[in-house]
């Protein structure tokens, strides 16, 4: 019989501090090309299709960067934190688009590996309420991304790009090394010290959450990446109202994600999420018939909220099905090239049509397929348990 040390070995990395610090800079990563797109498609002379092209090297990262975690996940944690700070401290310091693209392509293998094994490792640590704990961490990531429009609002007019992103990259060794010295086990409460040994997920459910990965991937990356650029154009707002999109964008994803962790207690994941995707497609198309700034941003709040449950009850589904952590790091590394395709299609798109407007076509989409996804259910698929509410 195969000793537990391996899969224990799964469920043990940095304390839960370390972990959100890290998710905190993951969502700073995750999203920092998006309030910089404005300022630098003009300094660089750029077109949307090129700017696109930065989008998708840096997700092209992300999935490889995902598809090669490393088993031993706290090792994989230093190795995507030392991987980021050199990407985007070289990007921070790049003049052209060639570099920067490299430079933002290491970065994504530094996110991808950071990102997966974090959320696998979260994954096994807390086996009880799995979802509620997977949208409480992630509530972090979002942090993040608020922070990144806020950031660059405040820093981005009065320093330029180079030294806040310098500063930015050097967090992540900061991080990696805290992580490393300060670890935990999986015998806390509210986790369990026996897991049964992950077995290879049946075809079908690793291709039904592949493609939920690789379709959420576009939609979030496509609204991240272009919503400020929209607003700026399609409203009278300027630069530093014009990250105010984003921001309250990301303000309702992590507000939103914090109440997902509480309603997951006594309601489905697949019926939060389904709940959700309508209301995003409903409100995607509210915002291609508004040039109000403060409609867009009432559509920006809403979006979020709609959003913010999708990928905790998405993982926790997919925990349920008892993955390895190499199934686990594919499935999400595979919305690193959602991440990667779609957003660059909303470029070429506004690119060959002469309006963003036009691309919003895509993520509207998304979420259609998303929704009509969400009720494909695969008969070797882990049953979804009813919520027990708790006291």
């Amino acid at each position: 019989m195969p000793s537990n040390s391996s899969h224990t070995d799964s469920a043990f990395g940095p304390t839960a501090f370390w972990l959100a610090a890290g998710f905190i800079l993951a969502g700073l990563g995750t999203v920092l090309l998006g309030p910089i797109l404005p300022i630098l498609l003009p300094q660089w002379h750029l077109t949307d299709a090129q700017g696109g092209d930065l989008i998708a090297a840096k997700f092209i990262g992300a999935f490889l960067g995902g598809v090669t975690v490393l088993p031993r996940l706290r090792f994989a944690l230093l190795t995507g934190c030392v991987l980021c700070c050199c990407g985007f401290g070289s990007f921070a310091l790049s003049h052209s688009l060639l570099p920067a693209a490299i430079a933002l392509f290491v970065g994504g293998l530094g996110l991808g590996q950071l990102i997966a094994s974090t959320n696998i490792l979260a994954g096994r640590r807390y086996r009880a309420h799995t979802g509620s704990a997977l949208a409480s961490l992630n509530t972090f990531w979002s942090l993040g991304a608020v922070l990144t429009g806020v950031l660059a609002a405040a820093l981005l007019p009065r320093f330029g790009m180079r030294n806040p992103v310098v500063s930015f990259a050097a967090l992540f060794i900061v991080v990696g090394l805290g992580g490393l010295l300060n670890t935990a086990h999986s015998h806390k409460p509210g986790t369990t010290s026996t897991i049964s040994a992950p077995t290879a997920l049946p075809h079908l459910i690793f291709l039904k959450f592949a493609l939920f990965l690789f379709l959420y991937g576009g939609l979030e990356t496509c609204l991240a990446n272009w919503i400020t650029t929209y607003t700026l154009r399609f409203s009278d707002a300027h630069f530093v109202a014009g990250q105010s999109a984003l921001v309250l964008l990301w303000v309702a994803l992590t507000c939103g994600r914090a109440l997902s962790a509480a309603i997951l207690r006594w309601m489905r994941e697949s019926t939060l999420q389904r709940i959700g995707l309508a209301a995003a497609g409903a409100l995607i198309v509210a915002l291609c018939f508004t040039s109000n700034t403060g409609r867009i941003s009432v559509i920006c709040i809403l979006l979020g909220l709609s959003l913010a449950p999708f990928f905790p009850s998405t993982f926790a589904l997919l925990i349920r099905n008892n993955p390895s952590a190499r199934e686990a790091g594919v499935i999400l590394a595979v919305s690193g090239l959602g991440a990667a395709l779609f957003p660059w299609m909303m470029g070429v798109i506004s690119t060959h049509t002469g309006s963003l407007r036009n691309a919003m076509t895509v993520p509207f989409a998304l979420a259609l397929g998303l929704l009509f996804l969400s009720f494909w259910h695969v008969s070797s698929e882990a049953p979804e348990p009813l919520p027990q509410p708790t006291a």
